[in-house]
């Protein structure tokens, strides 16, 4: 039998990626047009719902400093050049931490991932002015992420934190979530 060494980086992006495009395609798939709107939240695309805001160019240097994350590490999990664009996903290493922080900007709502059965332990926690939601992937049974998402006019934000696999759990990642995220809340859009 052959197996492939997929490095913890490569593999935190593979599943990360996998939640936002394909698990919240999953728990969203109610039929129906996308309904058709303009102007600079909920911009349509030949009917398709796409993101505006992109925290892989949006999200400035001294935000990211600000929240404790090294501007320096950015990875781009996905950003599509063109098109309807139904997530964009920027990771970025942790100061003093063994963990990744990724913020993704999503057509996707709160409701519709409560409504994900690959979602579980919701709760709901004030981030900012925002209610926030956090959830964790039911597939994730380390536990190593923890997402908090904050609503937007476009769907919602999801600050993640994804703990290195391998490393010596020390931290509750919803907590340090929850920190990223209302650090982070001011600085992107409504």
């Amino acid at each position: 039998m052959r197996t492939a060494f997929v490095s913890p980086r490569g593999a935190a992006r593979m599943v990360l990626a996998g939640m936002v495009v394909a698990g919240l395609v999953a728990g969203c798939s109610s039929g129906g047009e996308a309904p058709k709107t303009e102007g600079p939240s909920g911009k349509s695309t030949n009917g398709e719902r796409t993101v505006e805001f992109n925290p892989c160019t949006e999200l400035s240097d001294q935000a990211l400093r600000a929240a404790r994350i090294d501007p320096a590490s950015k990875d781009v999990v996905t950003d599509a050049p063109t098109g309807p664009v139904s997530a964009r996903v920027c990771q970025w290493n942790a100061v003093g931490g063994p963990y990744f922080v990724s913020v993704s900007s999503s057509v996707y709502t709160q409701d519709e991932a409560r409504k994900n059965d690959k979602l579980t332990g919701f709760r709901d926690v004030q981030v900012g002015p925002r209610a926030g939601l956090i959830y964790q992937d039911k597939a994730d049974e380390d536990k190593l992420r923890c997402y908090v998402s904050l609503p937007a006019a476009q769907g919602m934000f999801e600050v993640t934190v994804g703990w290195r696999y391998g490393e010596p759990m020390t931290r509750d990642r919803c907590e340090l979530a929850i920190q990223h995220a209302k650090e982070l809340e001011p600085h992107l859009p409504k």
